[in-house]
């Protein structure tokens, strides 16, 4: 049984996704701050957060940067007000993996909490020819899922690792932003190419030697992208 952290300061709301995700199967732990989520998100081990951007003690960003910079790597979509863009996008730089915006539903909830469980599930299950990938100066070892960029360690998001993964088993494709929307979120985000544009920006800044004139992750202008050797 998966379990699932939901983290939210409005009794109403928490008490409504955690009946509904536990009608569907999962085990539903509560936090009503950030200081109390952090301290469970460190201590146990769960399979995805929930995750209200306003909260008391920490706010919900500064919770999510504080659980990247101490790898702990579980799948987060944050929960946002309508139309605040900026919240989502300095989200998913910081390592969120989803978002779903208020008003909700919660049959929305429970297929992206579905969505982001099943995405960790292919990302644990990918077995290439090789566990070491090579792309000219940077080294994806996908059995110790580490990437080095000239010998050294490089820091990347889950999202960023399976991005940077699903271009290195399809070197010298090129790839429209829809297909990798597809692939690598798992469901289709119509009409948020945005967010593919933007990760793989962020990756760049991480594997290339210059961000802005990449030579491995190139943009084929008009189609999409590709990761060439």
């Amino acid at each position: 049984m998966a379990k699932i952290l939901v983290v939210d300061d409005e009794i109403a709301i928490s008490t409504l996704l955690k009946y509904n995700l536990e009608e569907n199967g999962y085990d539903v732990t509560v936090a009503s701050d950030g200081q109390t989520a952090y301290d469970l998100a460190k201590q146990e081990s769960f399979d995805a957060i929930l995750l209200d951007l306003m909260l008391p003690v920490i706010d919900g960003m500064t919770l999510l940067k504080n659980l990247r910079q101490d790898k702990v790597s579980t799948p987060v979509i944050l929960v946002t007000a309508k139309g605040d863009e900026f919240d989502r996008v300095f989200g998913l730089e910081l390592g969120a993996d989803d978002y779903i915006t208020k008003p909700f539903s919660p049959r929305e909830v429970v297929a992206r909490v579905k969505a982001v469980l099943r995405r960790s599930q292919v990302d644990h299950q990918v077995v290439a020819e090789s566990d070491v990938i090579k792309v000219q100066n940077v080294v994806i070892d996908d059995n110790k899922k580490v990437v080095t960029r000239d010998n050294q360690i490089l820091t990347l998001t889950p999202r960023e690792y399976e991005l940077l993964l699903y271009f290195a088993h399809r070197i010298g494709r090129v790839i429209d932003r829809e297909t990798i929307l597809t692939a690598v979120w798992g469901y289709e985000f119509t009409g948020e190419s945005r967010m593919v544009d933007m990760h793989i920006s962020n990756l760049r800044e991480k594997i290339e030697t210059n961000p802005k004139s990449p030579q491995l992750l190139k943009t084929v202008r008009g189609f999409g992208y590709t990761l060439v050797v």
